[in-house]
């Protein structure tokens, strides 16, 4: 018998990573459900493609690398499904296919694979995505539209300002905060719920799978600026429907949390989500577009290696020494 020792420390854990993919799975299955009730089945069907495409594209680029399969750890069906909640149930199967491919074959494969990609590869398919189909992102259903199944492309949809676009003007959006809280409003498959998207990240602070620092300091900073930086007569309601619209708590609870693209020590997560926050209040307020949390938390990945290297924890059985 081959005994490999690798170097210390050496510690046994019921954790693995199909595991924490199924928990993110099982988490994230309440926003889908809120989308399919309030958005059709097309919003199902496009999760399936981005689903699909994801897992198409991961085998293909194993089989090209001659590498063993990856495809039972469920990182790519997790990549699949969070880059389907980030998209209108309106968009083309085409670019919805586009999106997963581009996810897991360039954002994650061509940078090593799992745990060594720099970005989010959700969130970096759907700045891809945005780049090249800016309409079909930026086009929403109206609440109650009845989406064609079989059209590639849907031409004639009836669209809906979404929260977000009241807020731009600026003004509080015509859909009350019990509408947003509940997913009655227009947006994109997973972000219309908050409702669904707490129990989802209930759901994974219950099972250890993410620390409440991350969400805790990205929502705490966005709330803070929203109500010091309020637009209109009432900085609390500001504030209320700057944190419900949007994708402010699908980015907070799912994408910022990613394990490969946040940072490890405890006082480094803190500045990470204050910087999501601080970032994602600054591109909503002079962006060309009135969401940011996608590009916030993309380039607040970039920093993610500074932090880590500057905020380190303390090592065990280190003594700060006392001043002279």
């Amino acid at each position: 018998m081959n005994l490999t020792v690798s170097a210390s420390p050496h510690i046994r854990g019921r954790d693995t990573i199909s595991r924490i993919m199924l928990d993110v799975v099982i988490a994230l299955l309440p926003a889908l459900a809120a989308g399919l009730l309030f958005q059709g089945p097309r919003a199902g069907l496009v999760a399936a493609v981005c689903v699909l495409s994801a897992l198409a594209g991961e085998g293909l680029l194993r089989l090209i690398l001659r590498q063993h399969s990856t495809l039972s750890d469920g990182s790519a069906l997790v990549t699949g499904l969070l880059l389907a909640l980030t998209l209108p149930a309106s968009v083309p199967y085409y670019v919805a296919a586009a999106g997963g491919l581009f996810a897991v074959v360039v954002v994650k494969g061509l940078c090593g694979g799992l745990g060594q990609n720099a970005f989010n590869p959700a969130l970096g398919a759907r700045a891809f995505l945005m780049l090249l189909f800016p309409a079909c992102l930026t086009r929403f259903p109206a609440l109650g539209t009845a989406l064609p199944l079989g059209e590639l492309s849907p031409a004639d949809v009836v669209t809906g300002a979404t929260p977000l676009h009241h807020m731009q003007m600026p003004a509080l959006p015509d859909a009350s905060l019990l509408d947003l809280f509940l997913g009655r409003a227009a947006g994109c498959v997973g972000e219309v719920s908050a409702l669904a998207l707490l129990i989802g990240g209930g759901w994974l602070v219950f099972r250890r799978v993410i620390s409440l620092r991350i969400p805790a300091a990205y929502l705490g900073t966005v709330a803070v600026l929203s109500l010091v930086f309020a637009k209109g007569d009432s900085p609390v309601l500001w504030m209320a429907y700057s944190l419900l619209s949007g994708g402010v708590l699908l980015g907070a609870i799912f994408m910022a949390t990613d394990y490969a693209t946040s940072p490890v020590g405890p006082a480094a997560q803190v500045v990470y989500g204050v910087g999501c926050g601080a970032l994602t209040v600054l591109f909503r307020y002079t962006g060309l577009f009135p969401e940011g949390v996608t590009y916030a938390i993309l380039l607040m990945n970039a920093a993610v290696w500074l932090l880590d290297r500057y905020l380190i924890p303390r090592r065990y059985g280190e003594r700060k020494e006392a001043a002279q």
